[in-house]
């Protein structure tokens, strides 16, 4: 399922216009990254929760080249699935 097919459900199902689930999607978004940007963790019981992971620096391979290359430092965001979210899946 892609973003419109998401809005789309979420219009059918709820009886709101495409136009203000597409702008509470977006700003559930923008909440979710700034959450994780300050180091938060994001939290919706039942579904699952957001943070924010710090991979360390390394040291990789070009698979092209076969030449060895430096790896800064990243942060990774990740997703747990809660309880519910799992038993549904199951």
């Amino acid at each position: 399922m892609n973003k419109s097919e998401l809005i789309n459900s979420l219009s059918e199902e709820t009886n709101f216009s495409k136009k203000d689930i597409a702008k509470v999607l977006a700003s559930f978004t923008r909440i979710i990254e700034r959450s994780l940007k300050k180091g938060d963790k994001v939290s919706i019981t039942g579904f699952g929760t957001y943070w924010l992971s710090r991979r360390p620096a390394r040291v990789g391979i070009n698979p092209a080249t076969k030449e060895r290359i430096n790896l800064p430092a990243v942060n990774v965001p990740r997703f747990k699935p809660g309880k519910h979210l799992k038993e549904q899946l199951r």
